[in-house]
């Protein structure tokens, strides 16, 4: 597994371009220069209009509806932890990765020859932000670790069954129905 990681990386994810680095600070990172809180701040001073909110209560949709609700509306789902733009851990980090290169048009050249990618939609939460949604995730695909990623309303698994799926073309042939389906609506 170490081997096949280190040589995916090496050829398939090194020419990914890697955006500017975050720092965690305490709830906080700092991207392109500008600070984003990822929970409620403690200042006292802050108005209650402008304080996050978190849109699942707000909504009357318990968790698990929630969940069931993001699984089935999303062609592919992932949960995580961070952002696809920042990602907060290797393992999520490895799995966006992977599924954006089947997220983006785009024109390859290989071999003289001219390949056209999958473009697939990608949406994603992130479960560091509430951990009563981390739970109801763990408790709707009965899995312990994340990411989770959910394709067509199906639990696939992890970064190593998405790396493992990529390398051999399952995942291209699984996308293949997902990005169909985008161009039909």
């Amino acid at each position: 597994m170490a081997r096949s990681l280190s040589n995916f990386i090496l050829k398939g994810i090194a020419g990914y371009p890697v955006g500017p680095s975050s720092r965690l600070v305490s709830g906080s990172f700092y991207h392109n220069g500008m600070k984003y809180s990822t929970s409620v701040p403690n200042d006292p001073d802050t108005h209650e209009d402008f304080r996050p909110t978190n849109k699942v209560e707000s909504s009357g949709l318990s968790l698990k509806d929630a969940v069931e609700k993001d699984v089935k509306e999303n062609p592919v789902m992932i949960y995580m932890k961070g952002i696809p733009e920042i990602p907060q851990c290797g393992f999520s980090s490895l799995a966006v990765r992977v599924l954006h290169l089947y997220s983006r048009t785009k024109l390859v050249f290989r071999n003289c020859q001219l390949y056209k990618m999958l473009d697939v939609p990608l949406s994603a939460r992130n479960i560091l932000e509430d951990a009563e949604l981390k739970d109801a995730v763990k408790a709707f695909s009965n899995w312990p670790t994340f990411p989770q990623i959910f394709i067509k309303g199906e639990f696939i698994g992890g970064s190593d069954i998405i790396l493992n799926m990529h390398q051999t073309g399952e995942l291209k042939e699984k996308l293949k129905d997902v990005s169909a389906d985008k161009k039909s609506e």
